[in-house]
């Protein structure tokens, strides 16, 4: 028989409301992932009120040959070491919350996400124990505004920008549950038992 193979997970939480979709889906998600033997590890941005402005500071250091993650290391570390990462969060105006896109830009720096080129030409990824990644996000219009009309912002951007430039071993799943203002249990069934099946396959 086939050994398990158990990873290292980070959650990251980005929604103010305690009673909300997001919070009630990364509850989900980790005690899924609990229970299928992984490790864990939640980070609720606005629990832990998390700083999103990037300073004069760290922005200087992204010039620098060695990135002083500062205050951010142990933010730094838990990206550094997850083999799956689960963004949880509610898409506002067709982009992350601010919080979330705080994260970002202060913890997916140098040394951390990825490596300079030669004389800052093309970056290096850095991110190679990463392999999976899930987003689950929620939107308050119907699915043709985000895929017909939009094309999807959110997929390209964490696809494209992120991941393709910083975590080349890591596959992406994407799910959005669409009218999350306005959701009933069918649908809010169907779309757990979704997360549920991308879930088991991480074993």
């Amino acid at each position: 028989m086939q050994k398990a193979i158990f990873m290292k997970c980070l959650i990251i939480v980005a929604h103010p409301l305690a009673k909300s979709l997001s919070k009630e889906f990364s509850s989900r998600i980790s005690s899924r992932l609990v229970g299928l033997g992984h490790q864990v590890e939640i980070e609720d941005l606005y629990v832990q009120k998390f700083d999103p402005v990037l300073c004069k500071k760290e922005r200087r250091n992204y010039y620098e040959d060695v990135y002083d993650v500062g205050e951010l290391a142990p933010y730094a570390k838990r990206l550094s070491e997850a083999e799956g990462l689960i963004l949880v969060f509610p898409t506002w105006w067709f982009g992350f919350p601010a919080i979330l896109k705080g994260w970002i830009d202060r913890v997916w720096v140098p040394g951390v996400a990825y490596k300079h080129g030669h004389d800052f030409g093309p970056i290096k990824p850095n991110l190679d124990k990463l392999k999976k990644v899930l987003v689950v996000t929620s939107l308050g219009t119907p699915w043709w505004v985000d895929w017909l009309i939009m094309r999807r912002p959110i997929k390209k951007l964490i696809k494209y920008s992120l991941l393709s430039t910083c975590a080349k071993n890591a596959k992406l799943e994407f799910l959005t549950i669409y009218n999350s203002e306005n959701i009933d249990e069918k649908k809010l069934k169907q779309f757990t038992y979704k997360i549920d099946t991308i879930l088991d396959t991480w074993k």
